[in-house]
């Protein structure tokens, strides 16, 4: 079965972020350094402690990330949410309140399901959606474990 996972890219504070997601969301965080791979002698010192690759797994959870930006530059926006389906109120509560930022006052709303649901920048600017009625994005005739 295909699996879609999540790569993310930073500009220099790839450690920071998802470090920052490990305490949101739990899991074992690795890092590769550029300094650590093999190809590291073809590149400036400047670069060695850029993150090559950090990658945060849990059961449910897999999420990849990059300090290094392509030549064309790194432009952030809107255009890739993250959607996280949480087991429970509680728990999409407990990460939203990690995730957002300060001057960000709005909460969860209650969905026609009895679920909740919530839309939130973090300070990376990374867009996420969380809801807590999994459900809604499992597919007909997949099962439980296939879902987030």
């Amino acid at each position: 079965m295909n699996r879609l996972v999540p790569y993310l890219t930073f500009n220099g504070n790839c450690r920071e972020a998802m470090t920052f997601y490990q305490n949101c969301l739990g899991g074992i965080l690795f890092f590769q350094t550029v300094g650590e791979s093999p190809q590291s002698e073809n590149l400036p010192d400047k670069m060695k402690n850029c993150i090559l690759l950090a990658s945060l797994k849990s059961t449910n959870i897999q999420l990849l990330a990059t300090d290094m930006v392509p030549d064309s530059g790194l432009s952030k926006g809107n255009s890739i949410t993250l959607l996280l389906s949480c087991p429970d109120d509680a728990t999409l509560l407990s990460i939203l309140f990690q995730l957002k930022t300060e001057d960000q006052s709005s909460g969860p709303t209650t969905t026609n399901e009895g679920g909740l649901f919530a839309q939130i920048q973090d300070k990376y600017g990374v867009h996420w959606i969380l809801e807590s009625h999994p459900d809604l994005y499992t597919y007909q005739g997949e099962s439980e474990s296939n879902t987030l």
